[in-house]
């Protein structure tokens, strides 16, 4: 008999237990007039995110597995944006399930939201257009690229910004919405090989053939030049003051082409120089009208 009572009294305390629990996952959480929340609806939206977050590891590591080594950080930073995007849409699914007046959140929080856009218009920007980039590999890393008049070589690419490096060793951080507001030059998208040139004018009566061959062997003599493809000379034009030419070359790397550019020069004066060629100077002819 003493045993039966024991038992009874067990599973009162027990009961009691449990109605303890239950009461306490009961409890509701008020965040507004329309917005109630109980602690075991949050222990749920917890678990759901849990288990939201182990499948979307799953996905990335099944999408990733023929992805190249060199591919999968740019991959990862688009699925992690993505990745946020699912976890939205996921809480929302579940706050209206368990109840919540998910209309009455938005409303809650529709100025903020609002507010919140307007301050990351920009940010919203370059992010769209570092996707655009990943996506459509029109920059890579190591790049030569030119925009909005400056130069720099590609050293590392973001979805917010991509950091490129100067001829002067400065570092040049470029907004990634740039690239939908101006042109973008790709000086080595085709390879790392580019072809320069150099003008020059020489003054009316010169002997044009020289002209040629002074500013072939000028280029050609510089070490930075390919002898493949070979260098070329262009007579551009009967200009005001002089007959204009270009000398066209190949370098290896475009990104150090002042360099050779102005070896050039120097090369092409010393030659014109020495071989009696006149680089002439702007003229004007005045008539002074007396009355």
């Amino acid at each position: 008999m003493a045993q039966d009572l024991s038992e009874i009294e067990d599973k009162i305390t027990e009961s009691g237990a449990w109605q303890t629990i239950v009461d306490f996952l009961g409890l509701h959480v008020n965040l507004g007039t329309d917005i109630s929340i109980s602690i075991f609806d949050i222990l749920i939206i917890i678990t759901v995110i849990f288990v939201t977050t182990i499948a979307l590891r799953i996905v990335l590591k099944i999408m990733t597995r023929k992805v190249p080594e060199e591919n999968k950080g740019k991959f990862g930073v688009v699925y992690g944006y993505f990745r946020w995007l699912v976890y939205i849409i996921i809480l929302l699914i579940t706050l209206n399930s368990v109840g919540v007046n998910v209309t009455a959140v938005f409303a809650a929080s529709a100025a903020l939201l609002i507010g919140i856009g307007l301050a990351l218009q920009t940010l919203f920007q370059d992010i769209i257009s570092g996707v655009f980039i990943l996506i459509d590999q029109s920059v890579h890393v190591g790049d030569i690229i030119e925009i909005d008049g400056k130069v720099g070589r590609v050293d590392e690419i973001k979805l917010r910004t991509t950091r490129a490096v100067t001829i002067d060793n400065k570092v040049l951080i470029i907004p990634n919405h740039l690239y939908l507001e101006n042109s973008l030059y790709n000086w080595t998208q085709n390879g790392t090989t580019t072809r320069e040139n150099v003008e020059v004018g020489v003054a009316y009566g010169s002997d044009v053939q020289l002209v040629k061959k002074l500013l072939l062997q000028a280029a050609s003599a510089n070490k930075s030049v390919l002898s493949e493809p070979e260098p070329g000379v262009l007579f551009t034009n009967f200009g005001d003051s002089s007959l204009d030419f270009k000398v066209s070359f190949t370098l290896a790397d475009s990104f150090k082409a002042q360099f050779p550019k102005s070896e050039i020069r120097f090369e092409i004066d010393r030659l014109f120089r020495e071989h009696n060629v006149s680089i002439p100077f702007p003229q004007r002819d005045i008539h002074i009208i007396q009355k």
